[in-house]
C-alpha cells in the first residue's frame, strides 16, 4: 500500500518576478511518498496523522505512514454529486461541493467530523461566481475558489478567465473578490483552478486541471488581481492539494491515473 519513500534531497529556492513568475520553473517538488487510494478522484486532504482521499461522493481516511485506510464515507451520488475538495479545520473536515457538469452552477460547503467522517451541516452558496472548486481558511477568514470553464460545465459569458477567489468572514458574507493573473490562466485554459492551500509562508498555493505544476499566489494588499509568484514542477497534474502541516514544506496531491495520494517536498518560494 505504501511505496517506499524516496530519498529526501533539500529542494533548491523558487526565485521569480512578478514580470516573469515561470523563470522558477525549472525548480521542482521532490516526491517523497505515495499512498493507494481508490477514492482519489478529486483530491486529498490532511489532518494530525491522517491524509483523506476525496472523491465525487466519498471520503477516506488513511495513516500515512501505513497506507491503511481505516474510516470510510460514501453518499448518495444523486445528493453529493461533485465534491471537489476538502480541508481539515479543528475537528471538521470543510469541503466544496457543486453540481458539476449540471448548468446553472450551484455550491455549497459541507461540514464532516473529521474523526468518523460523518456529515455534519451545510451552507447553501446558490448560484453566485461559479463552481466551487475549494474552501480554505486562513486568516481568520474564508477563502472560497469558484471555477469557470470555456467547455463543459461552464455557462454562456463565462470563460476560465471568470476564476474567481472570494474572501467571506466568520459569518460567510462576502468582503473581497479577486481574478487569476494571465500567466496563471494561459497555463489552466481551458479548465480552472482545481486546488488550493494555504503555506505557512502566507502565499496562497494553487493548482489547475491537468497540468503537473503548482502555482504560488500572493493577495495584493490594493487591486482585484492576485499576483503570480513563482511556479513549481510536480508529478502531479492538478486537482484538490494540502499542506502537511507537521511536516516541513510538504505538500499533498493526488495522481489520478493510479489513484494514489502523493507527498511531495516542495522548494521555498523567494518573493
Amino acid at each position: 500500500m505504501l511505496l517506499a519513500l524516496m530519498t529526501a534531497i533539500a529542494p533548491a529556492t523558487v526565485s521569480a518576478t512578478q514580470d516573469d513568475p515561470t523563470s522558477g520553473a525549472a525548480a521542482a517538488a521532490i516526491e517523497l511518498r505515495r499512498i493507494v487510494a481508490p477514492e482519489a478522484h478529486q483530491g486529498v486532504a490532511t489532518g494530525p496523522g491522517v491524509v483523506y482521499a476525496v472523491g465525487n461522493n466519498q471520503l477516506a481516511a488513511y495513516d500515512p505512514q501505513t497506507g491503511r485506510s481505516f474510516r470510510q464515507w460514501e453518499g448518495d451520488p444523486k445528493r453529493y454529486p461533485h465534491i471537489n475538495s476538502c480541508e481539515r479545520v479543528g475537528e471538521e473536515l470543510v469541503c466544496a461541493a457543486s453540481n458539476y457538469p449540471a448548468t446553472p452552477m450551484r455550491s455549497e460547503i459541507l461540514w464532516f467530523d473529521a474523526a468518523t467522517l460523518t456529515p455534519l451541516r451545510q451552507h447553501d452558496l446558490g448560484h453566485g461566481h461559479g463552481s466551487l472548486t475549494w474552501v480554505a481558511r486562513h486568516d481568520d477568514a474564508w477563502w472560497l475558489c469558484y471555477a469557470n470553464y470555456d467547455g463543459k460545465g461552464g455557462e454562456p459569458g463565462r470563460d476560465h478567465k471568470a476564476t474567481t477567489l472570494v474572501r467571506l468572514d466568520n459569518d460567510l458574507a462576502e468582503t473581497g473578490t479577486w481574478t487569476f493573473p494571465d500567466t496563471v490562466l494561459a497555463r489552466i485554459a481551458p479548465r480552472s483552478i482545481s486546488g488550493g492551500s494555504w503555506g505557512s509562508d502566507g502565499l496562497l498555493y494553487v493548482t489547475g486541471h491537468d497540468r503537473k505544476e503548482v502555482y504560488a499566489i500572493k493577495v495584493p494588499t490594493d487591486g482585484s488581481v492576485l499576483h503570480h509568484v513563482g511556479t513549481i514542477a510536480t508529478s502531479t497534474g492538478g486537482q484538490a492539494i494540502s499542506w502537511e502541516r507537521q511536516g516541513e514544506r510538504v505538500l499533498w496531491s493526488i495522481d489520478r491515473v493510479s489513484s494514489e495520494l502523493v507527498a511531495s517536498r516542495v522548494p521555498p518560494v523567494v518573493e
